[in-house]
């Protein structure tokens, strides 16, 4: 195994972990807690929380993954990962946006879209 399958193999479960913690976010807990009282609605924040911490960490990792496989593998100048950065930087917005007003839901839908197109273009790139 390469150092550089390593660089990859961390970019991708940062990946896994970012885009598939918000999958079952959204699939599983936010609809197991429609209807909730106050206290378990304070449980879902501190899941959503922790997870948020999980994800900062998720994305340092991702941001100084991609940038060192960018450089690597000379795509810098791919207009697919001009897009991609593009994406990145729009749903990192968005995310501070939604920290700001938890309360608008439709963020983090959109998020998520973002987050699946980033990952579409990530596997369009590396091929």
């Amino acid at each position: 195994m390469t150092s550089w399958e390593i660089v990859r193999w961390l970019h991708l479960l940062a990946m896994a972990f970012f885009v598939g913690g918000q999958l079952v976010l959204v699939a599983a807990v936010v609809p197991s807690f429609r209807g909730a009282n106050d206290a378990d609605r304070a449980r879902l924040r501190a899941i959503a929380r922790r997870f948020g911490w999980g994800s900062l960490v998720a994305l340092v990792v991702l941001l100084a993954t991609g940038a060192a496989m960018a450089g690597h593998f000379q795509v810098w100048g791919e207009g697919k990962l001009h897009v991609k950065l593009a994406l990145v930087a729009l749903a990192g917005l968005l995310i501070l946006w939604h920290m700001r007003r938890p309360q608008q839901h439709w963020i983090e839908g959109l998020v998520f879209v973002l987050s699946l197109a980033i990952v579409w273009l990530g596997v369009a790139i590396s091929h």
